[in-house]
């Protein structure tokens, strides 16, 4: 009997359920038998699986999450996780494991794949966009989104107020969702970890606004995003592999250096995980639904260790290795476009 595994792990995103749903139909029609593996790598640890079929994937495709669970769990810190995984994926019996996830679930999916423990096929995920190899990953169009609106809403709270307002967004390393949201919802500022931050130049430009009349303005800040003074919390938890750092306050200490070097009221809104649920918009449901299916082809193939990926609005594969050996960092024609709309003009 044919059988495929498919497991969704990191972070959750709209979309994955998607992804879930498209790999079970198309599997089934190919003749697999789909098996879901909870919780991310934790499931294969612990051998918690179950057998997906129509019925259990019915009126799943508008729902944010996952029908399967996740976890950051990352196996490769402990020898004897990574023994279990290969000893229960060997007695499961899968022809392969689809593995849905951002840089760090495919990093170790390509490791155990490389070590030939599993047969692995990935699907990209990343509210970040960060991964390479792929126009866009899903997760990513549905937490722009997200993004636009808040801070739709709160340019009025701004501009009634008259206040300064900094929203931090996700994004670790890259700055795609603080510049695609920020251009969509007409930000004043974007500040992304791509470009060193002058804060020197942020208060000039604060101070012009100003003395045009406009005594409001929206500062969009990537979580990631390196200002001197500012040390990110650590947080082992949240490390992917080796890096030992946690973001979410650098909003914080933007504001207060803000108002503290200008004296505008300034106030802070950190999105934060607000981004990551609910309901996914029309472009991930389907981008999620057209890299399910391809996953499944890349098994029925025989294309072991390839990612399916969205090159020029079409389904194609690259090699794993290409989507993590390195991020995907914001292309310069839209800082360009981003800083025609700057708070100087």
């Amino acid at each position: 009997m044919k059988k495929i595994g498919i497991m969704t792990g990191g972070a959750d995103c709209p979309g994955l359920n998607s992804v879930i749903r498209a790999v079970v139909r198309m599997g089934m029609q190919e003749g697999y038998v789909v098996t879901g593996i909870k919780n991310g790598w934790q499931g294969l640890i612990e051998n918690d699986m179950r057998v997906l079929d129509v019925k259990s994937t019915s009126g799943i495709l508008d729902k944010g999450g996952t029908i399967l669970g996740t976890s950051r769990v990352n196996p490769l810190l402990d020898e004897e996780h990574v023994k279990k995984i290969k000893e229960n994926y060997a007695r499961s019996g899968m022809d392969a494991l689809i593995v849905v996830g951002g840089e760090e679930t495919i990093k170790i999916a390509l490791y155990l794949h490389k070590k030939g423990m599993i047969q692995a096929v990935a699907v990209p995920k990343s509210i970040d966009n960060a991964l390479s190899g792929t126009d866009y990953a899903f997760g990513f169009d549905t937490a722009v989104n997200v993004a636009t609106e808040c801070i739709d809403r709160l340019h009025t709270t701004a501009e009634s107020h008259h206040r300064i307002m900094v929203v931090e967004v996700l994004g670790l390393y890259t700055g795609w969702l603080a510049v695609q949201a920020g251009i969509a919802g007409g930000a004043d500022i974007i500040l992304i970890p791509e470009i060193p931050v002058n804060l020197k130049q942020v208060y000039e430009l604060l101070n012009e606004r100003h003395k045009r009349g406009k005594p409001f303005s929206i500062v969009v800040i990537s979580e990631g995003t390196k200002i001197d003074g500012y040390v990110a919390r650590p947080s082992p938890e949240l490390a992917p592999l080796t890096e030992k750092r946690r973001f979410g306050s650098v909003g914080e200490f933007l504001a207060k250096a803000i108002e503290d070097n200008t004296g505008y009221e300034t106030r802070v809104s950190v999105l934060g995980y607000i981004l990551r649920g609910g309901t996914p918009t029309a472009f991930d449901r389907v981008l999620g639904t057209r890299l399910g299916v391809k996953a499944v082809e890349l098994v029925a193939e025989h294309k072991f260790g390839k990612m399916a990926s969205l090159k020029d609005n079409k389904i194609r594969f690259v090699d794993m290795e290409e989507a993590v050996f390195q991020r995907k960092l914001v292309t310069a024609d839209l800082v360009e476009i981003a800083s025609v709309f700057s708070a100087r003009q």
